[in-house]
């Protein structure tokens, strides 16, 4: 809160995002709470309430806002600036703190009436939430903190709040989405099968209990299918396929050289109703402590545990592959790795090549299971029985030519 008058007060709200690798996407965040009295909104700057609600009871001014559980909403870019303030109009999309963190925060103005006269009368909000949208964020109470300071223009004098309340609010993906979202398939030089995405991770084909579920890629009604929905991101529009997943990605162990291996990274989005902004993907391999080269991607090591340097963030360079557009022939973007190998560790066998734990947008993607991934030909089971038959033919082969010398 900055200023306690008789009549409003005046505050700036910010939402900060410390998630290194969730960020708030189109269509936004939508911010609400319950007033704690009769508190009404009287004007906002760099956000809007939703609904005014009933102002009946004011006759010469109307507020902007009388509802007693208000839910506020980002303004789109472009708007007029006598109605913008500093980190606002980005039509609610945060950034994640690694990505960008410039722009890892949304803020706005509110002045509020009928709020109370001084410090000790004013009563914060209740019930805060933060939807994104949907209930994927739970939020605690609001609890008093130290007053927030601000630096005037000409960085020569701080000013500070009369008041400055705190609000967390935690994710959760199990109130994200029931079903995950995202799989990963495998393949590698040194053997010809492709490892698929387990079958139905996200969901199954059924057009009889689920019509409409799922819509074929040649199908003459998939851009019928895709209109009905509209901009609904909430009920996505998938491909048919095995897994039914919105997001796949492929790792493809491409090249073996002298003293380093060549990877390459596939994400492919089989929404027929989602463009992902600003995505990101994490991966977790011990070999990250000596990736050299990334092409196409921008990079960054993450240190979860300290000291082990084993995973590494990925996203898309603005303007050119940032946006992964929905399903169809534009719907993926791709790159390439090169890792230096470490001798001590390094090796093809048992599927060490493959990533322990893969994460598209902050979401945990569902691997294939260890037997399935692809083997070295000397270890797989089709090969040690391929080789033991051909022992069997050779030593009959020896005793029947010993035998007639």
């Amino acid at each position: 809160m900055l200023f306690n008058g008789p009549l409003m007060d005046m505050a700036t709200v910010t939402i900060f995002n410390f998630q290194q690798y969730r960020h708030i996407e189109a269509p936004g965040w939508m911010l609400g709470w319950t007033w704690a009295r009769k508190e009404v909104i009287w004007d906002m700057r760099g956000a809007q309430a939703t609904d005014q609600g009933d102002c009946s009871r004011f006759k010469i001014s109307l507020p902007h806002c009388c509802k007693k559980s208000p839910t506020i909403v980002d303004l789109l870019p472009g708007t007029p600036y006598i109605m913008q303030v500093a980190n606002c109009c980005k039509g609610g999309v945060i950034s994640s703190m690694v990505q960008d963190p410039v722009s890892s925060a949304s803020s706005f103005f509110i002045a509020v009436g009928s709020a109370g006269t001084s410090n000790t009368t004013v009563r914060p909000p209740l019930n805060f939430t933060l939807g994104t949208p949907g209930p994927v964020y739970t939020c605690g109470r609001a609890k008093i903190g130290k007053p927030s300071k601000f630096l005037t223009p000409d960085g020569r004098r701080v000013t500070r709040a009369l008041m400055t309340w705190n609000v967390t609010c935690t994710y959760s993906q199990f109130l994200a989405q029931k079903a995950p979202t995202c799989c990963v398939s495998f393949s590698s030089f040194y053997n010809d099968t492709i490892v698929p995405c387990p079958t139905c991770t996200c969901g199954c084909k059924n057009s009889v209990t689920q019509p409409g579920s799922c819509v074929e890629g040649n199908s003459p009604y998939l851009a019928a299918a895709v209109a009905s929905g509209g901009s609904n991101h909430d009920n996505p529009l998938v491909q048919c396929t095995n897994h039914m997943c919105p997001i796949r990605v492929h790792w493809h162990v491409k090249l073996n050289y002298k003293e380093y291996w060549r990877v390459k990274m596939s994400i492919v989005n089989f929404n027929y109703r989602m463009n992902y902004t600003q995505w990101n993907l994490v991966v977790q391999h011990p070999n990250f402590d000596k990736v050299t080269e990334i092409f196409s991607f921008n990079y960054k090591s993450l240190s979860p545990y300290g000291v082990i340097n084993d995973t590494a963030i990925f996203w898309g360079i603005k303007y050119y592959n940032d946006l992964l557009m929905e399903a169809g022939l534009l719907g993926n973007v791709q790159s390439e790795l090169i890792f230096q190998k470490d001798p001590t560790t390094f090796t093809f066998k048992q599927g060490w090549a493959f990533p322990r734990r893969v994460y598209f947008n902050g979401d945990n993607c569902v691997l294939p299971p260890p037997d399935a991934y692809p083997w070295l030909p000397n270890f797989s089971p089709q090969g040690k029985s391929l080789f033991t038959k051909q022992t069997m033919i050779c030593m009959v082969s020896l005793v029947f030519l010993i035998y007639f010398m």
